[in-house]
C-alpha cells in the first residue's frame, strides 16, 4: 500500500508562517498525485493566514475526531505540538517530527520524555536547526527548508525618496524600540532623515507593498529556525539589519568587511557554503548597541549611494531567488521520494 501523509495542523488563532509552509507541502505532495491530508485540531480560522492563496490548492482536509492511522502511514507534526504524536504512535505509524524553530523542540516536552527515547524521526527547516536536533538528540535531521513567494514578494522598479525602515513589532517589540531609540541617540540628524514602517496585523499583500516600499528592514527576531520576514525583505529590495536568531545563518551573510564593522561580529558554528555574498548587516542575537550601530551605517549606505549597497542588494536577491516555492517544492518531492523508499 501506498504510503500516506497526514499533517497536524495546530489550534492557533491567526495560521501564517509556520502553518502557511505546512500547508504548502501538503498542497506539493497532493498536486504530485500522492495522498496527503491536512488534519486540523480545530477547525480552520478566520485570520489572514488562512485565505486561499493562488500559489497552493490546500490537501483535502480530514478531521481530528475522524483520524485514523495505519502503520504504514506518515504522521508529521511540528515540534512544539509533542502530544500530537499521540495518534502516531498509537497506530505504530511513521512519524516525523518538523522542527520548525529549535527553541520549541524540548520545551514542549512533558516532563520524564526524551527525544533520544521516542520512535519518530525528524526533519529541520535550516542548517542550524538541523545541528541542533542533531547535537540534543544524537538524531540526523533531514533538511526541509520553506519557501517565499517571489512572485508577490518582489522588488518594485524604483523605490521612493529619502530612507525607510520597516520593522515587525511582534518579533521582539522592547528591544525593538531600544534599537530605534540608540539608533536616534547616535546621530540625531541621520534619524530625522528616517521614516519608520510599521508592519503589524497586515495581509501577506500589504506585508510585500509596505516592504516594497522601504529600504531597511530591522531583523529582531530570536529564537529563529529559518525567518521568512528578512528573506521577504531581500526579496522586496530591503537591504537587512538586525539578528540571525541563529536559524537566520542558514542564509544570511555578513555585508561589511571586518576592518569596516563598527560592531563585528560572527557566529562560532561552522556556517554552510553558499553561492552568494554578504546580504545585510547582522549583530549578536539581543545587541542592542551593535545592532543600532549596524542600522547607522546601513542607513549611510542609502543615504551616500555606497556601492556596497547595490553588491549587498543583488546578493539578498540571489539570496531569496534561491528560497522561492520552486525550491521548496523540489525539497519537499525530493524528501517523500526517500521516506517512501526507506
Amino acid at each position: 500500500m501506498a504510503m500516506r501523509t497526514f499533517f497536524f495542523l495546530p489550534p492557533v488563532r491567526q495560521a501564517a508562517g509556520g502553518v502557511t509552509v505546512i500547508r504548502r507541502m501538503a498542497s506539493f505532495l497532493a498536486a504530485s498525485g500522492r495522498e496527503a491530508f491536512l488534519v486540523p485540531r480545530e477547525l480552520p480560522g478566520e485570520g489572514a493566514g488562512w485565505a486561499p492563496s493562488e500559489q497552493f490548492i490546500d490537501a483535502p482536509l480530514t478531521r481530528w475526531d475522524r483520524l485514523a492511522l495505519a502503520p504504514e502511514d506518515l504522521w508529521v507534526v511540528p515540534e512544539g505540538w509533542v502530544n500530537a504524536l499521540a495518534p502516531g504512535l498509537n497506530a505504530r505509524a511513521r512519524c516525523l517530527v518538523y522542527v520548525q524553530n529549535w527553541a520549541y523542540l524540548h520545551s514542549a516536552l512533558p516532563g520524564g520524555v526524551s527525544w533520544r527515547r521516542l520512535p519518530a524521526e525528524f526533519a529541520a527547516v535550516s542548517d542550524p536547526v538541523a545541528r541542533y536536533v542533531y547535537a540534543t538528540t544524537g538524531r540526523e535531521a533531514a533538511l526541509l527548508r520553506p519557501g517565499v513567494d517571489t512572485g508577490l514578494f518582489r522588488a518594485p522598479e524604483r523605490k521612493p525618496e529619502g530612507l525607510r525602515i520597516a520593522y515587525m513589532p511582534r518579533k521582539n517589540k522592547a528591544l525593538a524600540k531600544q534599537i530605534r531609540e540608540t539608533f536616534e541617540a547616535l546621530d540625531e540628524g541621520l534619524a530625522a532623515r528616517c521614516a519608520w514602517v510599521e508592519i503589524a496585523d497586515m495581509t501577506a499583500a500589504e506585508v510585500a507593498a509596505a516592504l516594497g516600499s522601504s529600504h531597511l528592514f530591522l531583523a529582531t527576531g530570536f529564537p529563529e529556525g529559518c525567518p521568512l520576514p528578512p528573506l521577504e525583505a531581500m526579496a522586496c529590495g530591503c537591504l537587512v539589519v538586525g539578528y540571525m536568531g541563529f536559524g537566520g545563518a542558514d542564509y544570511m551573510r555578513q555585508a561589511l568587511a571586518p576592518a569596516d564593522d563598527p560592531a563585528p561580529f560572527a557566529p562560532w558554528w561552522p556556517l554552510r557554503g553558499v553561492p552568494w555574498g554578504g546580504n545585510g548587516l547582522f549583530s549578536a542575537d539581543a545587541d542592542v548597541l551593535g545592532a543600532a550601530l549596524h542600522l547607522r551605517e546601513a542607513a549611510r549606505w542609502v543615504l551616500d549611494r555606497d556601492p556596497r549597497l547595490a553588491a549587498a542588494l543583488d546578493n539578498a536577491r540571489a539570496t531569496a531567488q534561491s528560497y522561492g516555492l520552486d525550491a521548496q517544492r523540489r525539497g519537499v518531492l525530493e524528501l517523500w521520494t526517500r521516506l517512501e523508499s526507506a
